[in-house]
């Protein structure tokens, strides 16, 4: 395979759930350059939930769609993003100093604050997603999981 595609398969690889075996392709230096493909990945991931949104929005309410579609990325990615809410929310809200705000933040069970931050992030984007047009979810979804890899890339490179 070459170096590109080994690039971007890793970076695939690295931000879903995907089974793909890359032991073979994985180098430090294509793992160090494959961040450039996560915008691309991010595109790739938000096509597939606009799929599932449109596929669904034929036969169930906006709603529902909107349901579906935010779930299938949570498949995608393996709720990677949510699980850094959560951690972060139960470090804030139980940690009473910085080191023992890491402490939780690395612990694995979901804690008050954690699932309070989940549960109003995911009604937010369900909700923000049936609120809007379906041509336009169909839109925002793939723009918007590219600008959120795209901002991973930036914090990368400083």
């Amino acid at each position: 395979m070459n170096g590109e595609l080994a690039k971007l398969v890793l970076a695939v690889q690295f931000l879903t759930r995907l089974p793909l075996r890359t032991d073979k392709m994985f180098t430090p230096e294509r793992m160090a350059q494959a961040p450039r493909y996560f915008p691309l990945v991010g595109i790739l991931v938000g096509l597939v939930s606009a799929g599932v949104f449109w596929i669904a929005a034929l036969v169930l309410p906006d709603f529902m769609a909107a349901l579906l579609a935010v779930s299938a990325g949570l498949l995608l990615t393996g709720a990677f993003h949510e699980d850094g809410l959560a951690d972060t929310f139960d470090g804030i809200g139980g940690g009473h100093t910085p080191v023992r705000a890491l402490e939780i933040m690395k612990d694995s069970r979901l804690g008050t604050y954690g699932a309070a931050a989940l549960f109003l992030a995911l009604a937010i984007k369900v909700g923000a997603l049936s609120a809007i047009p379906p041509i336009w979810v169909c839109a925002a979804l793939p723009v918007a999981h590219c600008v959120s890899r795209f901002s991973a890339v930036c914090v990368i490179a400083t």
